[in-house]
C-alpha cells in the first residue's frame, strides 16, 4: 500500500478539494530529467556555435546569454504554457499548481524558480528537500514564496494528458430538462455551479472531476424525479438552462 500525502482546498463553489501531492522521490527525478534536457540543449547549442565559428568576442557573449536564457527561462516556459508540466514532470506524472487548484501563471513560476538557487544550497537540492520533508504541503522553499504545489495528475490509474479544456455538451434546446422541478435548488447553489462551469477549463483533470461529481450529487437530490444517470458537467449545465428557463416561463 502506498502512501500519500493528500491537501484539501476549498473552492469558491464552497466543495473541498483534495489533492495528492509528490513526494521527493518524484520530484527529484523529474527534476534530474529536465537537468539532463538542459544540459543536452547547451552541448547542442555549444556544437552549433562552433561549427558556425561563432565562438570568440560578441559570439562568446552571445553563448553565454543564451546558456542563461536556457537554464533560467526552462522551467518557467513550459510551466506557464505547458500547464504546470517540464518534461521532467510530465514524465514522473507530476505538475505545478497554485494553493487554489489553477494553474501557475508568470510571476508565480518565476518566483519559485528564482528561489531554487537557495533551494539547491549547498548541493543535491540539500535545502529543498530538507523543506519538503518537514512543511505539511511537500513544499520547497520557492513554493512556499510563490504560493504553489507539486501535485500528482493520476486520476483512476490513468495519467490525464493536460488541464482539462473540453466542455460538456451543451443541453439539447428539446430536452426533458424543461420540465424538470428546480424550485428547490437556491440561488446560492446556482451561483456555485455557475463558477464551477467559468473556471472548469483552469482546474486539473482530477480537480474538475471531483468538482464536478460533488456538485451534482448535492443537487440530483434537489431535481424530483429526474433519473440519476449522464455525466456530472451534463447534468450541472441542463440545471442551469433549467432554472435560466423557470425564470423566463
Amino acid at each position: 500500500m502506498e502512501y500519500e500525502d493528500r491537501v484539501r482546498i476549498a473552492t469558491p463553489e464552497g466543495v473541498d478539494l483534495e489533492l495528492t501531492l509528490a513526494g521527493v522521490g518524484s520530484r527529484f527525478s523529474a527534476a534530474l530529467i529536465d537537468f539532463l534536457i538542459q544540459i543536452a540543449l547547451l552541448i547542442a547549442l555549444a556544437v552549433a556555435f562552433f561549427l558556425a565559428d561563432g565562438f570568440g568576442g560578441w559570439g562568446d557573449a552571445l553563448f553565454s546569454v543564451l546558456a542563461f536564457l536556457l537554464f533560467a527561462g526552462y522551467d518557467v516556459l513550459f510551466e506557464v504554457f505547458a500547464s504546470g508540466r517540464t518534461p521532467g514532470k510530465r514524465l514522473n506524472g507530476i505538475r505545478v499548481v497554485r494553493l487554489d487548484g489553477s494553474p501557475v501563471r508568470f510571476l508565480t513560476s518565476a518566483t519559485r524558480n528564482i528561489l531554487r538557487l537557495i533551494d539547491i544550497l549547498p548541493f543535491l537540492y540539500f535545502v529543498g528537500i530538507v523543506s519538503i520533508l518537514v512543511t505539511s504541503r511537500n513544499q520547497r522553499l520557492g513554493d512556499l514564496a510563490a504560493g504553489t504545489l507539486i501535485v500528482r495528475e493520476r486520476l483512476g490509474g490513468a495519467r490525464p494528458d493536460a488541464f482539462a479544456t473540453a466542455a460538456a455538451q451543451a443541453p439539447s434546446p428539446d430536452g426533458d430538462w424543461q420540465a424538470w422541478d428546480v424550485g428547490g435548488v437556491t440561488a446560492e447553489e446556482l451561483v456555485a455551479v455557475r463558477s464551477f462551469l467559468e473556471r472548469r477549463n483552469e482546474l486539473t483533470v482530477e480537480a474538475r472531476s471531483q468538482l464536478a461529481g460533488e456538485l451534482a450529487e448535492g443537487l440530483r437530490r434537489k431535481v424530483p424525479g429526474m433519473v440519476e444517470d449522464g455525466p456530472p458537467e451534463t447534468f450541472l449545465e441542463s440545471l442551469v438552462a433549467a432554472k435560466e428557463h423557470r425564470g423566463r416561463a
